[in-house]
């Protein structure tokens, strides 16, 4: 019972980690595509849209930061109150955005933004405190739900948000803070207190030396890196500016966004039952035949009409599923000897740092069309397609380089 409860408290901070920084995508839209000038919209008389893009980047970048110093941090002072502490800051983040946004002041809202992030980076820490305390195949398995909780995120906060914004605009972000206070009074009645490390060096040291992306030294973990920075930039573009393309091609506003994202997430769920079953052909085919499925949606949504745009919408989900559900297990397999949390820890930074590129993309594409940003996301997903499929050509030809 305490493993599972320990897993559980895991994953609901993982979940709770994306949903805060995905919460704004459907809100932020409406606010700065709106044809009146208020208080977001209009700040320094910069365009809109490259105040929304900025808006987008400052959390995944307080998310990334956040997961190189956060899980270092708790080597030193032990994993339950850094759990505690983030979960708190992180609700004070939610309720600053909630002033930004009572108030229009665009400087407090990128500051909530950012603080919001760097707390909700605390992923790196419930990663590390599942692999030191459970063992084997548990350890495995609950690597691989707490994953799927952070995948979850990104679908859940803005599902979150247009089905509670009817009721105002801050209510999305009084929700996440609950959550985020419940989650702390959680942890701090089941994990048991703990002696602070006096092992370790400085936490700047620790953070130095021992966060994942020190893996891209290794040749095969490098090329890992691109192909999952270039997956997940096509990805990042399609979450973070499908909304702003609802609200410029079909008039959307927040409640149309979180219905749309709904059927995205429901078929996502579905497609998930179904993306670990067993198959005989070699994992890196499939993945690069999904990461190419998915650059052909993402494509579908840049360059087609309205109706053709939602159909992509909701169809992106499967391949994305089944992509998540083949990639981190081949990973698991490969790697394991480098360290399992090290390595998943890859491939979440990886996707934080691809958020904060196209999101900066982004504010400067869709100066000119929001579906630049979107054909840019689906040419680079379909660029790993090619280089997945010629990993496993080359791991064919050399099975001692494997």
């Amino acid at each position: 019972m305490q493993n599972r409860l320990l897993i559980a408290i895991a994953c609901l901070l993982g979940l709770f980690a994306t949903i805060g920084a995905s919460l704004p995508y459907p809100i932020l839209p409406p606010l700065f595509a709106a044809g009146a000038p208020n208080g977001m919209n209009s700040f320094l008389g910069l365009p809109p849209k490259l105040l929304f893009g900025l808006a987008l980047t400052i959390n995944p970048l307080g998310l990334l930061i956040g997961s190189a110093l956060l899980g270092p941090l708790s080597d030193r002072y032990g994993r339950r109150p850094v759990l505690i502490m983030t979960a708190l800051g992180a609700a004070a983040g939610h309720a600053a955005t909630v002033g930004a946004l009572a108030l229009e002041s665009y400087p407090l809202l990128i500051a909530a933004r950012f603080a919001t992030g760097l707390m909700e980076g605390n992923g790196a820490v419930a990663r590390a405190m599942l692999s030191e305390r459970l063992q084997g195949e548990l350890r495995l398995r609950a690597l691989s739900w707490l994953n799927s909780a952070f995948y979850l995120g990104w679908l859940a906060g803005p599902l979150l948000a247009g089905a509670t914004v009817g009721f105002g605009i801050t209510v999305p972000f009084w929700i996440a803070a609950s959550a985020l206070l419940l989650s702390a009074a959680t942890v701090a009645a089941v994990l048991p207190r703990e002696t602070p490390s006096t092992a370790t060096t400085s936490w700047w040291e620790v953070a130095r030396d021992q966060h994942s992306l020190n893996l891209v030294r290794h040749p095969q973990l490098r090329l890992l890196f691109i192909v999952q920075l270039a997956y997940t930039c096509g990805v990042t573009a399609f979450y973070e500016f499908y909304p702003l393309w609802l609200v410029e091609t079909g008039g959307y506003g927040t409640i149309g966004i979180a219905w749309w994202t709904a059927g995205l997430c429901a078929v996502m769920t579905f497609a998930a039952l179904f993306a670990g079953a067993p198959s005989t052909r070699p994992p890196l085919v499939r993945a690069s035949h999904y990461a190419l499925a998915a650059a052909l949606t993402v494509a579908a949504l840049a360059l087609g009409n309205l109706y053709v745009g939602l159909c992509a919408i909701i169809l992106f989900g499967i391949p994305n599923a089944y992509y998540n559900a083949v990639v981190p297990g081949w990973c698991a397999e490969q790697f394991s000897a480098l360290g399992q949390g090290a390595v998943m820890g890859l491939l979440s930074t990886t996707f934080c740092l691809a958020n904060i590129l196209m999101a900066l993309a982004g504010s400067v594409l869709t100066l000119f069309d929001t579906r630049l940003v979107l054909l840019l996301g689906a040419i680079l997903s379909a660029w790993a397609a090619w280089l997945l499929h010629g990993w496993r050509a080359r791991l064919s030809a050399a099975p001692a380089a494997a």
